[in-house]
């Protein structure tokens, strides 16, 4: 994974890169990760770069690679169990996992209304792929902040 250039970035912006990019490392069977703002714009990436790679290959590249592919999933995996849990009245949703014979999506709320979104092999520990994500939950909570999802998303157009 290359990591995404923090040039000139605020330090809650830098931290909230290093603590993405940790997740990816770190946890064994992750493949990419992502921070999808309330109104579906991608504001982080494990790789901002690789979805302009994958428009340039062609379509055979689809979601496996493409972070933009994984933001619009996890954005539209968002919109459809919010609209879910007030049909039931089940309150807020917490946490959605899809596991399929190829791999898991794993989408969690943070207190802003983002969202993040993990993409993992089939293989993957469960369990340790939602404590992780919980911990990236609790520290990246609190500072995303208008202003730092606006810088966010000035940085990852600039990427592109």
């Amino acid at each position: 994974m290359t990591a995404p250039s923090t040039f000139g970035l605020s330090t809650e912006a830098r931290n909230l890169h290093w603590l993405l990019s940790n997740l990816v490392e770190e946890v064994p069977g992750v493949h990419s990760v992502t921070v999808v703002s309330s109104d579906g714009l991608m504001l982080l990436s494990s790789d901002p770069g690789h979805h302009q790679a994958a428009k340039e290959t062609g379509p055979s590249d689809g979601p496996k690679g493409s972070s933009a592919d994984l933001a619009t999933i996890v954005s539209g995996i968002g919109s459809l169990t919010v609209g879910a849990a007030k049909l039931m009245d089940g309150g807020g949703v917490k946490q959605t996992m899809v596991a399929m014979d190829g791999g898991s999506v794993f989408v969690m709320s943070i207190s802003d209304g983002s969202l993040l979104g993990v993409h993992a092999t089939p293989d993957c520990d469960m369990s340790v792929v939602a404590y992780h994500m919980a911990l990236f939950v609790g520290r990246a909570g609190h500072v995303l902040t208008p202003e730092l999802r606006s810088e966010l998303r000035t940085s990852m157009e600039s990427a592109q």
